[in-house]
Formats: C-alpha cells, structure tokens, sequence
C-alpha cells in the first residue's frame, strides 16, 4: 500500500488520524506537526527512512500522510488535497474549536477508504496525470509565449494553438453528440446543483469538466482513450452544458 498513514490536524492538535498497519507514524507526525513553522500555507515532504511524509497546510488545517518512498509526489499530494476538500466540506467552521480527535469516529473511515483508493486504483492516478499534463501545458505556453514575443513570430503560435484547439473541439463534438443521442446510464446521480442553469452536476462532472474544458482552452490534444475514458464519467447533463457552448 503505498499510503500508510494519514491525518488532519489544527496546529498540532490532531483531529482525525487512520493507519493502515502499525507504525511509529503517529509519534512522528507530531513531531513534524509541532516544526512546521508558522501559519503560512505550505506543501513539504520529510524523508524517513524509505517512508516520505508529506504536509499540505491550508488555512490553517493540516493534512499530512506518510507514504512508500516509490510513491513519488503526485499521488500523496493529490491524496491530500482530496482529503483537504472532503473535511473542510464536511465540518465547514467545526474544524476552528474541535478537540483533540473530535471528528476521528467519523472521519478516519474516509481517510481509510482514500488511503486505499490513491494507494490502488489506478483510475486515482489517471486523472492526477491528465491534470498534472494540462498544468505543464499552461506553464510552457506562458513560457513559449514569453519567448515568441521576443522574437516576434507570435503568429505561427496562435496558428499553431488554433489548429491544435479545433481538432480536440471537433473531438469532443462527435463525443458529445453521441452521449445527447444516448444518453450516459452509468454515472452516479446528480449531487450538486449549478445555480442559473436549472440542474444538477455530479462528483464525476466536478471532477472531469475543468480537465475537458482546461484541454480545450489550452487546444491540449488527449488521447483517444483518455478522451473516451473522460467521456464517459460525465454525465449528460455536463455533456450537454458544454456541447451548447461549443454550439453543437
């Protein structure tokens, strides 16, 4: 498993933890808790040993895993932004006065389940690469355009990034046609309402949307499958909003 230990903290003072073997992990992350300085947001990772501990501070609330060193970054730092959303959406302002374990009855359950699902789904990692490919698109292009004003040949960008738009527009038509004349059973029901447009959006098209409108800003080119893969998360209610923006 390649996360091992998880908490959410105020300060030091720890407010859900899960582990999923013994481990000294606890005894560590306290230490680590009481060093972070001061209040500022931050993301670090501390090796120990072939285990790395990874902390994102946000707004003052901690979220921190230990993970296999062969995990890399992207996976524990995507585990804990998750982990981040999922607390703060479900105590909201409880998370300022809790005590000292106050939310682990109910909240080192979720930790569980995402520590195993970062840990071995590989659909977890799928979708932090798709993310993390459009973020190095954004910054080369700010790059390259840095550089193509210098020397002046801003055009061949644009023509470039227009051609590369409308082939991954065009892409995503003929996926959209397809799922308005069919329809998608499979995704889960609608959780959260868009306010204005009269329905609701799931999990699914919060997740998938900002990647499938990001890539087609950005005319980032996606993989068949991935784009079938994205396609086929969305809802067609999603599918629908962004196929009456693209005019289709």
């Amino acid at each position: 498993m390649a996360i091992i230990y998880a908490l959410v903290a105020r300060g030091s003072v720890i407010l859900a933890e899960f582990s999923a073997t013994p481990t000294n992990a606890s005894s560590i992350s306290r230490q680590i808790l009481d060093k972070i300085p001061g209040n500022d947001d931050s993301h670090v990772s501390y090796s120990q040993d072939r285990y790395i501990f990874h902390v994102k501070r946000t707004d003052g609330l901690t979220v921190l895993c230990m993970a296999d060193d062969t995990a890399g970054r992207r996976i524990p730092f995507a585990f804990l932004e998750d982990i981040h959303q999922r607390f703060v959406r479900t105590y909201g302002r409880a998370v300022h006065s809790a005590n000292a374990y106050g939310m682990n009855d109910g909240f080192s359950r979720v930790l569980s389940q995402q520590m195993e699902y970062y840990s071995n789904d590989p659909n977890a990692d799928r979708i932090n690469r798709l993310k993390g490919e459009m973020s190095q698109v954004r910054n080369v292009m700010i790059e390259n355009i840095d550089k193509v004003l210098e020397r002046g040949d801003r055009l061949e960008l644009l023509v470039d990034k227009t051609t590369n738009m409308q082939g991954n527009t065009m892409r995503f038509r003929k996926q959209a046609r397809r799922f308005r004349n069919t329809g998608n059973a499979d995704n889960p029901p609608p959780s959260d309402c868009l306010p204005g447009f009269g329905f609701c959006l799931s999990w699914s098209d919060i997740t998938y949307l900002p990647i499938m409108t990001t890539a087609i800003c950005l005319g980032l080119v996606i993989g068949a499958d991935d784009l079938d893969y994205i396609c086929s998360c969305l809802s067609s209610e999603a599918m629908a909003l962004i196929g009456h923006c693209l005019r289709i």
